[in-house]
């Protein structure tokens, strides 16, 4: 098994422009350039990934145009399918479309473009998954009572991938997605999660959908500071024991996080996508290929 990777375009100024850097990633064989929805409104940068995306699938021919992951309740279930068909018009059909309930509701910007409630974004994240498939390929959907719409030119649904780490987002992702992407995650703790998500798939009579690994990695030299200052967000912020905390950062050298590929893999993954955090992101890119290049799951590997 060759362990797919992705990884996403940094949000803010990292000395390469967008375009340069999607290249360069299709230039090292990467599988998928990511694009993160991080519209949070309070100063905090953020770009559309939609339009980022566009402008990526001009300047490449091979590499995929993966959401990760697109936050659903926040944006009118017609539009999000116009744009992905769209999209998979002007890129020749590389979208992957990772999407989510959303992980700030409630910010500025959530408010001010109408985003759901936080008790309702599991409800409207269900609704726009059961429309979005028929809305992409150019069937008549009824998105308003009474009210059919009708896209064209019609599109191939790309591959659906699910983000959350939930039971909920488990449900989901069988239901109505073709894989599940969790993050911040171990491989001890994904084991444990994939067989949960197998007997929920047994339990639905559905296929086990694929599992992306979300996450971040900082493989450059000086990162310390960097890797302290993620570690005591994800205790401050996600409420992780310091313990837990400190084994989601990828770290390390190219042989290093090799090993941490593979017990990805070995966990269950078929792909995993790492945003590099710290400096000279372009070197942090040719690191992760060449881990790629050199992670081998282990005999006992299902």
């Amino acid at each position: 098994m060759t362990m797919r990777i992705t990884t996403s375009l940094p949000e803010n100024d990292s000395g390469l422009p967008a375009i340069a850097m999607a290249r360069h990633l299709e230039t090292l064989g990467y599988d998928a350039v990511g694009m993160p929805d991080l519209l949070i409104g309070d100063g905090t940068p953020g770009f559309d990934p939609a339009l980022v995306l566009a402008a990526v699938a001009a300047a490449t021919s091979r590499i995929k145009l993966e959401f990760g992951v697109l936050t659903l309740p926040l944006r009118p279930t017609a539009w999000v399918a116009a744009q992905i068909q769209t999209l998979q018009h002007l890129s020749g059909g590389r979208v992957v479309l990772g999407v989510g309930i959303g992980g700030f509701p409630g910010s500025p910007f959530w408010r001010s473009a109408g985003g759901a409630p936080q008790g309702e974004r599991g409800r409207r994240t269900d609704a726009a998954l059961e429309l979005l498939p028929r809305l992409i390929r150019g069937e008549p959907a009824e998105v308003l009572a009474g009210e059919k719409v009708v896209l064209a030119p019609a599109a191939p649904v790309p591959p659906i991938l699910v983000g959350g780490n939930s039971e909920a987002a488990m449900r989901r992702a069988v239901l109505y997605g073709d894989g599940w992407a969790p993050s911040l995650i171990n491989p001890r703790a994904l084991a444990g999660k994939a067989a949960r998500l197998r007997e929920i798939a047994g339990e639905l009579g559905r296929p086990v959908p694929s599992i992306s690994v979300g996450g971040h990695a900082f493989l450059a030299s000086d990162s310390a500071a960097a890797v302290e200052s993620f570690v005591r967000s994800l205790v401050d912020v996600h409420r992780m024991s310091p313990e837990e905390a400190a084994s989601v950062p990828v770290t390390g050298g190219s042989a290093q996080v090799a090993e941490r590929l593979a017990a990805y893999a070995d966990a269950g993954a078929d792909a995993v996508g790492l945003g590099l955090d710290g400096g000279d992101w372009a070197r942090q890119a040719e690191l992760l290929a060449e881990a790629r290049a050199l992670a081998v799951p282990s005999e006992s590997a299902g």
